[in-house]
Formats: structure tokens, C-alpha cells, sequence
């Protein structure tokens, strides 16, 4: 199935991109199947454990350290094909992809404002089971800009340029349970393998 993007207006970031269908209802059925099977690991930053948890495949990101790990599992075989139409979606090749962050958010979890870590390059990520609200904000010569988006279950999105580097973004609290899939390339994959 290929997706196609929607179109956001004039206001959303540069380098967004948005599917309301990036995997279908069967195979949202099948990757909830898997997913809830997972066990998943909580996650800690600056000494405070967020609601949400988390499990990593192919890398893990160290929160306390802000470092790479490469001594996780390898990305399973039931995520290879939403990696495929993730990949698609973001104009890079599956095997660029080298994460896999799955992200369990019970009801009242969120993310607070960030940009992905630095050593990170392309992040798409698909939504399952229930929808959520993503915002965007950036200061530019002094005015703050923002732009909401409603990520729909099975939909998918991609930040890439300016979404990636210059905006940041966040996830208020979950009104439900969701899960979201997280890929993302590595940038100079060479350093930050070698530290890792």
C-alpha cells in the first residue's frame, strides 16, 4: 500500500510529512497483537521516570547520557514491513532506518518539547490505536510560531529539514492508550557506532 501525504498549509513546519493511513486496519490489528505482547522498559531522565515506557530495537537511546547503546535486539521481522512503508513514506531506504522505538503511552502520558537527539537524522513515526495531538513550535527573529497536527490511528508522519532541526515538538497527555512506532537513521553512523 502506497500512502499519500495530505498537504498541511503554509504554516506547517518544512520538512513535515503526513498520512492519515500509513498501515491498514488488519495490519494495525496484527502490530497491536505484537506490540502488547512486548515487555516494555521505563523511561528516565534527569532522575525522573516518565509515564510513558518504552522498547528499543536495532539501537537504544541512553536518556541519562544521551549516548547511543547497540547492545539491544535487532529489529524484529513483524516491524519490517511498517519499517518498508515508513521508509517509503520519508524517502529513504529500509535499511537506513536503524531504530525502532516502540512507545507505550497509557492514559495521561505525554512528551514534553524537544528535537530529537543530535545524533539522529530522519524520525517517522506511526500512531496506533488511538489518536493524539502533535504541536510544533520554533522561536524565528523573535516571534514564536506553531502548528498543531491530529495524528490518527495507523497514520503516519515524517520529520525531516527544518521539522527536524529547527522545530521542536510534543505530545499532550493521552487521552487513551496509544502506542506510537518510532524509526529514525543515524547521522554519521561511523562516530556514533564507534562510541557506542
Amino acid at each position: 500500500m502506497t500512502a499519500t501525504p495530505l498537504q498541511l498549509g503554509d504554516d506547517a513546519p518544512e520538512g513535515l510529512v503526513y498520512t492519515p493511513e500509513l498501515v491498514s486496519e488488519e495490519d494495525e490489528r496484527a502490530l497491536l497483537r505484537e506490540v502488547e505482547r512486548l515487555e516494555f522498559h521505563a523511561i528516565r531522565m534527569h532522575g525522573v521516570v516518565a509515564k510513558r515506557t518504552a522498547r528499543h530495537f536495532g539501537l537504544d537511546y541512553d536518556y541519562e547520557r544521551r549516548g547511543v547503546l547497540t547492545d539491544v535486539d535487532p529489529i524484529p521481522d513483524w516491524l519490517l514491513p511498517v519499517r518498508g512503508a515508513a521508509a517509503e513514506l520519508a524517502g529513504v531506504s529500509a535499511e537506513d532506518l536503524v531504530e525502532a522505538l516502540v512507545q507505550d503511552y497509557p492514559e495521561g502520558a505525554q512528551i514534553g518539547w524537544h528535537r530529537d537527539a543530535p545524533m539522529f537524522g530522519t524520525v517517522v513515526g506511526v500512531s496506533l490505536l488511538s489518536s493524539a495531538r502533535m504541536r510544533f513550535r520554533r522561536d524565528r527573529g523573535g516571534e514564536r510560531q506553531l502548528f498543531e497536527l491530529e495524528v490518527e490511528p495507523r497514520s503516519g508522519y515524517v520529520l525531516a529539514g527544518p521539522a527536524r532541526t529547527a522545530w521542536q515538538h510534543h505530545v499532550p497527555p493521552a487521552k487513551q492508550r496509544r502506542y506510537s512506532i518510532t524509526f529514525r537513521t543515524l547521522r554519521n553512523p561511523e562516530r556514533w557506532l564507534a562510541s557506542g
